[in-house]
């Protein structure tokens, strides 16, 4: 039976009497409004808002049920890289489109590894997680698992034994270097988001890649890789700046360091397509052009790689389906075999071309 909210001193009795129906009745108003016809819950919500009701007691439904209608969002990053970031706005905007339909609320727990989101955690009113794209190692990931409920993972590979969402990085990274070396392309570089808790510049290091943190990072380097290699290349030879954020301030700062070494690169890969713009506009202030001197490939397709020029040659992936898709998941309480590959494009525009014949 549904809780009067104990801070009010209307209850759902005194509605029903004032209506001239059952406490059922109005319960079903405000929780179940498919069983009743559209004039008479309209006619009940009319009188309890005239008598100051402001509805059912939530803690009440959720002791009564076990449920708390809400689904928690574990996310690698503060709260407001989470609304500033088009990738993970993609994503969460796919998340938000099904719990809307579902009538789910979501909270979203910003990770970083401290106490105070250990509590957060363990405290959370939530039905289950889902767990977006931690590090290998997190004291977060910990405390999902004691909270033993359902829990759905979303580019997290290396996790077993949950349903899971993401889509094959090293396929993808590696379509994105082959297209390059297909251009003849033969000095790459690489802007890397960071992998490891120290920074690193100069050539690629593969044992770094075996142990990078996030298990993305290290499956986008592995697909560069692969395509370095069949092409005949030394994949140690390739230049590589790690970015301490997924921004474009700091793969400008990476893109001109590199841009900037003896021989030039004639090709850059970055991580990300936000690493990809920050290479472009390095390469408009040291005068290079684009693809005629350069060529930049990135990873997402966010909206803004096809609105800049040159427009940006880049992996798509869907983000905001990733997203719906994981809170289906999490909302069905799909069984633990239940893993879901999406598919990725490698989308040419106009920043990626040829290899020019000669470099500085």
């Amino acid at each position: 039976m549904e809780q009067d909210n104990p801070l009010e001193s209307v209850t759902l009795k005194d509605i029903a009497k004032a209506v001239g129906v059952s406490r059922t009745t109005v319960s079903n108003a405000f929780n179940r409004p498919d069983q009743l016809s559209p004039d008479l819950r309209q006619k009940i919500l009319t009188v309890a808002t005239q008598m100051g009701y402001l509805g059912p007691n939530p803690m009440g439904r959720m002791l009564r049920t076990g449920h708390t209608g809400a689904i928690g969002l574990v996310f690698h990053d503060s709260l407001s890289y989470a609304f500033a970031d088009p990738t993970a706005i993609a994503f969460l905007q796919g998340v938000a489109r099904t719990c809307e339909a579902a009538q789910a609320s979501l909270l979203i727990v910003p990770v970083v590894e401290d106490v105070a989101v250990q509590q957060t955690i363990q405290q959370a009113a939530v039905d289950g997680f889902i767990v977006y794209c931690l590090p290998n190692q997190s004291d977060a990931m910990t405390q999902v698992l004691r909270r033993q409920l359902p829990i759905v993972v979303v580019d997290q590979p290396n996790v077993q034994g949950f349903p899971s969402v993401y889509i094959d990085d090293r396929q993808a990274a590696y379509e994105a270097a082959a297209h390059l070396l297909k251009l003849n392309h033969q000095r790459l570089a690489i802007i890397s988001l960071e992998f490891l808790d120290d920074y690193c510049t100069g050539l690629v290091d593969l044992q770094r890649i075996q142990n990078a943190d996030f298990p993305i990072t290290q499956r986008r380097w592995q697909g560069y890789v692969d395509a370095i290699q069949e092409a005949g290349l030394e994949a140690d030879a390739v230049l590589v700046e790690e970015c301490a954020g997924n921004s474009e301030e700091s793969a400008f700062q990476a893109a001109l360091k590199l841009l900037k070494s003896t021989p030039r690169p004639t090709g850059i890969l970055a991580m990300s397509d936000r690493l990809a713009i920050g290479a472009l506009r390095a390469a408009e202030q040291l005068g290079l052009k684009v693809p005629a001197d350069l060529s930049v490939v990135g990873f997402d397709d966010i909206p803004l790689a096809s609105r800049i020029r040159p427009r940006l040659t880049t992996v798509r992936q869907p983000l905001t389906e990733k997203g719906s898709i994981a809170a289906e998941l999490l909302l069905k309480n799909a069984p633990a075999s239940k893993s879901r590959i999406l598919k990725t494009q490698l989308v040419v525009r106009e920043s990626s071309g040829l290899a020019p014949t000669s470099a500085e």
